[in-house]
């Protein structure tokens, strides 16, 4: 029976599923370090002005204040309120501590956030995402866009949740393509693109004329929309609908250089999406989302894009390019799948069994001994039937139980789930490396791990 939150938008997890959260984010860890990114941590809260200067919806920003207060915080560029992304806190620390940092900087980032929105499948109001940025002093060369796909194509596969598709596109190309067809203003245009698969062709279309396009304009927008591709075919199809421009031909270039370059490193998992706009403006290049594939209506799973001016001081700009995962939204949808599995809920890998209380000192130097070689160890705290210290174990699963020898007897430890009972000597013995902690398998893995046994 599932758990109905008595908050709706807060997600709690139970302490397998905390399990399977914390397997994503250190597997997020270890592929980002792995290519070289520092982490930090930016704090909770930032002013209202700084959350809102790129004209973020201000009722989707969560307000911080005491009780008493009364002063409408929106009103003040002051107050303070929760960050709704890491992006924008991202921003302002690069700004803040540019004379400290070396670039380009390459940065990870892993921490709650909170928004606004109505709580629905994958989407809350208090959130972990994970971010990855590579960011410029003045310029970012474009190779830093190509290796940002082949990282989170990486990362995504080492978390064994199925198949995806990192769909990228380019605002250049899309722009170029727009000026090309005599439109002035591509950022409109861009919106109504984004709203594709929610509204779908034909009003998108409506809403473009409706904008002063002409029909023909339209169509040919939506034609652009509807160019994908997995290796560099795209440009010819491009090229094919008549439309010239020199920024056009630049986005070209480079999205090409990216899927080309992720045909690969990581063949088939990265595509070119025409129809990928981003609705944000601060966007100026390559720009990419994420879906898995059977869970397309989830949304994006992982977005962002290249900007080259959402981080400046008024002298200097820090161009960059990042990649965020909505780690709530993907967890929330591999625990609703059973996707992947915790092979137990608890680190303890060994209990230690009391024959009576008289013992319980004697067993806690067990424990300290298995614990000083970095064996996660609990200890009865009292004496019962060994049947029933052995279902306590298998309760909250617990692979291994300690059985002091008796009498000058050798100890002895017993793996619970095969019955196999061996000799074993606390400062020497260790469990199979598989159950030193708790591991994360995709599903089928577990059941045929379930089977052998």
């Amino acid at each position: 029976m599932a758990r109905k939150p008595s908050l709706t938008g807060f997600p709690e997890w139970l302490p397998a599923e905390r399990v399977v959260e914390q397997h994503v984010l250190d597997t997020l860890r270890r592929i980002f370090e792995l290519h070289g990114f520092s982490n930090i941590e930016t704090r909770a809260v930032e002013t209202v002005g700084q959350l809102l200067r790129k004209g973020e919806i201000d009722k989707e920003v969560y307000g911080v204040s005491r009780l008493q207060d009364d002063a409408a915080a929106k009103d003040d560029a002051n107050a303070l309120a929760l960050h709704f992304d890491l992006t924008v806190p991202f921003a302002r620390y690069v700004v803040e501590n540019a004379g400290y940092l070396h670039f380009p900087f390459r940065r990870y980032q892993m921490q709650k956030v909170w928004r606004g929105e109505r709580p629905q499948d994958g989407r809350f109001r208090e959130f972990t995402q994970a971010d990855v940025d590579i960011v410029g002093d003045g310029t970012l060369p474009f190779r830093y866009d190509v290796e940002l796909a082949l990282v989170i194509a990486e990362a995504l596969s080492a978390l064994e949740l199925g198949d995806f598709r990192l769909r990228v596109n380019n605002r250049k190309l899309s722009e170029g393509f727009y000026r090309g067809l005599g439109i002035e203003d591509t950022a409109s245009v861009l919106r109504a693109i984004d709203k594709l698969e929610k509204i779908g062709a034909a009003k998108v279309s409506e809403e473009l004329q409706a904008d002063g396009l002409s029909e023909e304009q339209a169509a040919k927008s939506l034609a652009l929309a509807s160019i994908r591709a997995s290796d560099g075919s795209f440009v010819e199809a491009v090229r094919e609908l008549g439309v010239e421009h020199p920024l056009l031909e630049e986005g070209l270039d480079e999205l090409r250089e990216v899927v080309e370059a992720a045909a690969v490193a990581a063949p088939g998992r990265v595509i070119a999406d025409l129809s990928i706009a981003r609705g944000l403006d601060y966007y100026t290049g390559t720009v990419y989302e994420t879906v898995l594939v059977g869970h397309e209506k989830l949304g994006s799973i992982c977005s962002g894009g290249r900007y080259e001016s959402l981080a400046s001081n008024g002298k200097k700009t820090f161009p960059g390019v990042g990649l965020s995962i909505g780690v709530s939204r993907l967890v929330s949808r591999l625990l609703a799948e059973g996707t992947l599995v915790a092979s137990r809920e608890v680190p303890t890998a060994v209990l230690v069994a009391l024959p009576n209380d008289g013992e319980w000192l004697r067993a806690q130097e067990v424990a300290r001994q298995l614990r000083g070689r970095g064996i996660s160890t609990e200890v009865m705290a009292t004496a019962e039937k060994f049947g029933k210290q052995i279902k306590h174990a298998d309760r909250r699963g617990i692979p291994f139980v300690w059985f002091l020898g008796e009498h000058g007897a050798s100890d002895t430890v017993k793996d619970i789930r095969t019955g196999e009972q061996l000799e074993a000597a606390a400062e020497t013995w260790v469990p199979p490396l598989e159950d030193l902690v708790p591991t994360v398998t995709p599903a089928a893995q577990a059941g045929d791990a379930a089977v052998g046994h």
